[in-house]
């Protein structure tokens, strides 16, 4: 082996040796269980991120362990078409030519799509190769190929004969820029500082005026009611009256409905039903009129009166303000701080929009959806998210699924001449299944919404609507591995569509998992400058190139100034190489149930050094076996070797619980622990009195095996988490020990599964730890050199301890450096001493230390820390640090705190133990 771990020459090679080699298929083999997870099919347009790494690395996980464990087990890989995101890359790439999609026509403007497509699409699936996912990608499906295209429209046609898609004219998120309806997860809400307008509405045939409060002055254009509470005293005289609609022209009713709250505002509401969703539900409770006073870009359209016609919306917000206050009827102003709707695409205000559009009859397809996860038949991991589910699924809404875009699925639909539709599978069936004559016939123009198609994913996939070898196999799929964020958008329609379509639940379980926050528990965003690149982590990117690529495109000189000197300061050399494994380990060491993930660079720094630990134990062992007699003879095996076989079985049994429960964080925390302290630290150790010593060659070669044994087995039970390092060891061992050699890869060698627990010898082992720790602590308090022999004197040893000093004298007087290990009664003068049990260990400190000398180094370095932790505890006291400081922030002060009044009281011990010699 190379002496030192280096990442980048092993990761392409092995990923091309999987590949290539096909183990990343289904082994097929039928008489085994079916495991299959579908990806959540990233867009197209994607780059990765550290949400898809840390997504996408728990999917690997579970591939690869069910892979090792004998299942026949897929991953199916595809794209998401991203109707928006990717209509908009080709029109921007058209602009910088001087031209829109509306000059290349639609059937022009799709085809540059697709060469798009096949040139620049799907980058993201490369990078989540450099992950090490191990998807089938032979397999990689599209939501715009052929035979999902083919499965879309069949869904569609179906569920509009059985009456559950209809077409028609309800309120929508619109986006002026895009002119397409857009759906809830693509709308964010910021909060920004705006106006309260206080209009007054005068009665009709009084003196009288309501006043109404508003946020967006013209829509009050679109007017056709004012609502009160029915319980409210000061306006119950009014109800059924008429208000003289100020600058319209109009009359419109004052109302009443229970919906009014009485104690905000003034108690009055102007209802608009074609700009506001609230009052949307109150017109038609009231059979309202619904005036739409927009055109698609957002333009006043003329429903309202001419003077305000084809002005900008926000114009004429200015405008009718100005008007109100000309005619006396603008009763005040206040600033007031709301939540604008932004399309997360364009950044423009979203209006809430009167459109003819196609809907899924939501609330029908959700009742059997809600029976599948209450019944248990779906189960979510944690539990708790059940709730949301509930809480979603039993106040849906018909679902909006059409959009005003060219790129996508385009509705099976036609119209003639008088509108009629009908909806068939292409034009020729249309005309058949409805008996049509030769009129003119048009297809609807808009395409299906994104999510629809993705609602289909886990048995179109598969080869649905074909009834596939595949399809039979593998659905429903074992679990989906997501975030909670899409609960709603996406795995409860894929539930609905599952149970419609296939009769069955689409997945057994659903793994939902937190966000990926930054060290201070802050979203990752780019305005922030806190965006990390999962790339970078792993081949590393040096200072001026990490701040040359967050800063790119950064139209504001102050954000990009302000994101470059984070940059500089949080990394002044860069980003180091840290290699997949210890990315994908930091991931899942960190995977707790649901909890968001807060990233520290320093822990991928932390995991790159275990693998330095595992590449460094392995040459070890390589070295000690090489060319060497390699024998499994269990009578030979010293009780030592019996010991790690013991521990191994129960870190074998642990990670397996812990992964088949999800608890990624709690299987990584055992493997560590296992691996770097009783592997490494205690048994490789241990090892060399055997190896070295004068033991007969049987017990050596036995030994030998039981450190080749134990090391196959933790590359199995690690290869999971850390793909490329396990394998490059692996296939090294193998070499040395072909009689380890089951398959051509360590991705497809069999699990390992143990049984050969012995808790009594594991409770001697301890024991013996416990004495060599003591003896340890007590040469680094005194500071007495490591290889210098101490002599050891003990009492108070009962039966049992007695009998495992004669056990373990080797390994004691050996690893403990031990000059002698004696029996003594009573107190040895001077000693240093230290218990394990009820048996007192006893160093006689004469002539080991120099007293005079030990005492000045330890007053040193009190002297040192005291004034820190004053420095450390003043800034925690401040209230104004409290407040303004991130929480993750303070909490790690403390932390650090806590550490140094810790190492303070370990001094002054040690020098009260020093001054009393």
């Amino acid at each position: 082996m190379e002496k030192t771990y280096q990442p980048s020459a092993i990761e392409s090679k092995w990923y091309g040796f999987w590949e290539s080699n096909g183990f990343f298929k289904a082994s097929g083999d039928v008489t085994k269980p079916a495991y299959c997870i579908v990806i959540p099919p990233p867009n197209v347009t994607g780059t990765l991120h550290m949400g898809h790494a840390f997504q996408d690395t728990i999917m690997d996980v579970l591939i690869r362990y069910h892979r090792m464990k004998g299942d026949n087990t897929l991953w199916q890989p595809g794209t998401d078409h991203a109707g928006i995101a990717t209509q908009m890359v080709v029109e921007r790439q058209l602009n910088q030519q001087g031209l829109t999609r509306h000059d290349l026509g639609r059937n022009k403007f799709v085809e540059k799509i697709w060469e798009w497509k096949e040139q620049s699409g799907g980058a993201i699936m490369q990078q989540l190769r450099r992950m090490g996912a191990s998807a089938d990608w032979s397999r990689e499906r599209f939501t715009m190929d052929e035979g999902l295209s083919e499965a879309v429209k069949k869904t569609f046609v179906d569920l509009y004969d059985q009456g559950l898609i209809y077409r028609g004219k309800r309120l929508v998120n619109w986006d002026p820029v895009l002119k397409t309806a857009v759906s809830d997860i693509e709308v964010e809400s910021l909060e920004e500082q705006g106006s309260l307008w206080h209009l007054r509405y005068p009665i009709a045939g009084t003196d009288e005026v309501m006043i109404v409060a508003t946020t967006r002055p013209e829509t009050m254009l679109g007017d056709t009611a004012v609502a009160v509470n029915p319980n409210d005293e000061r306006y119950t005289h009014l109800i059924g009256k008429m208000i003289d609609l100020p600058l319209t022209g109009r009359q419109i009713p004052i109302i009443a409905d229970d919906y009014v709250d009485q104690e905000f505002g003034t108690g009055c509401v102007k209802i608009t039903p074609a700009h506001d969703f609230n009052d949307y539900e109150m017109g038609k409770r009231h059979n309202l009129p619904m005036i739409n006073i927009l055109t698609d870009d957002a333009k006043i359209n003329d429903e309202a009166p001419e003077a305000y016609r084809g002005m900008d919306r926000f114009d004429a917000r200015k405008r009718i303000v100005a008007d109100f206050e000309a005619a006396g009827l603008l009763e005040k102003i206040e600033p007031h701080t709301l939540k604008i709707p932004r399309g997360d695409r364009t950044g423009q205000v979203i209006e809430p929009y009167l459109t003819d559009q196609w809907y899924v009859d939501a609330k029908t397809m959700a009742k059997p959806a809600i029976e599948a996860v209450k019944s248990g038949e779906i189960k979510f991991v944690p539990e708790n998210w059940e709730k949301t589910y509930f809480e979603w699924m039993n106040n849906i809404q018909d679902w909006c699924i059409s959009r005003q875009l060219w790129w996508g699925h385009q509705i099976p639909a036609w119209y003639d001449e008088e509108g009629n539709i009908y909806v068939a599978h292409d034009e020729a069936e249309a005309r058949t299944k409805y008996n049509l004559d030769d009129r003119p016939l048009k297809q609807d123009e808009d395409v299906l919404d994104t999510w629809y198609s993705s609602a289909l994913w886990p048995f179109t996939t598969l080869g649905w609507p074909e009834n596939t070898e595949e399809l039979k196999t593998f659905y429903p799929t074992s679990v989906l591995v997501t975030g909670f964020d899409i609960i709603f958008f996406w795995v409860a329609r894929m539930i609905m569509m599952g149970k419609h379509f296939m009769q069955e639940i689409p997945f057994h379980e659903v793994y939902i998992h937190g966000l990926v926050r930054d060290q201070d528990g802050q979203k990752m965003s780019k305005s922030k400058g806190n965006v990390l690149d999962p790339i970078d982590l792993i081949d590393g990117i040096d200072l001026e190139s990490l701040v040359k690529k967050r800063t790119s495109g950064l139209m504001q000189p102050q954000m990009a100034e302000r994101i470059e000197k984070s940059t500089r300061k949080n990394f002044p050399e860069g980003i180091k190489a840290y290699g997949t494994d210890a990315l994908r380990f930091t991931f899942t060491a960190q995977a707790t149930n649901g909890r968001d993930v807060i990233f520290d660079v320093g822990r991928v720094e932390g995991y790159s050094n275990f693998c330095n630990k595992i590449w460094n134990a392995a040459r070890f062992v390589f070295m000690n076996a090489e060319d060497k007699l390699i024998a499994d003879n269990p009578a030979a095996r010293s009780h030592i070797d019996h010991w790690i076989l013991s521990r191994l079985t129960y870190v074998n049994k642990e990670v397996e619980r812990h992964i088949e429960q999800y608890r990624f964080d709690l299987a990584t925390q055992t493997l560590y622990d296992f691996i770097w302290n009783e592997f490494c630290d205690w048994y490789l150790e241990l090892t060399k009195p055997i190896l070295n010593g004068d033991f007969s060659d049987e017990a050596k070669a036995a030994t030998r095996h039981t450190l080749m044994f134990t090391l196959d087995a933790i590359l199995k039970m690690l290869h999971p988490f850390m793909p490329y390092i396990t394998e490059e060891i692996w296939q090294q061992l193998v070499v040395i020990a072909p009689q380890f050699k089951q398959t051509d890869g360590l991705i497809v060698a069999e699990y390992p599964s143990m049984d050969v627990r012995n808790e009594a010898l594991e409770a001697d082992i301890a024991w013996l730890q416990s004495v060599l720790l003591e003896v340890r602590r007590i040469r680094a308090e005194m500071n007495i050199a490591p290889g210098k022999p101490l002599p050891v004197l003990y009492e108070n040893a009962s039966a049992e301890d007695q009998r495992r000093i004669s056990e373990n004298e080797l390994f004691l007087l050996k690893m403990g450096r031990l000059e002698s290990l004696v029996a003594c009664h009573g107190d040895a003068p001077e000693s240093a001493v230290a218990v394990v049990g009820k048996m007192r260990l006893m160093i006689p400190l004469a002539g080991l230390i120099d007293k005079e000398q030990e005492l000045t180094r330890l007053n040193r370095e009190i002297s040192k820390l005291a004034p820190s932790i004053q420095q450390l505890a003043g800034k925690l006291s401040n209230e104004g640090f409290i407040a303004k400081a991130p929480e993750a922030v303070v909490a790690k002060e403390r932390e650090k705190l806590a550490d140094m009044e810790n190492t303070l009281a370990e001094l002054n011990q040690q020098l009260v133990k020093i001054q009393a010699l």
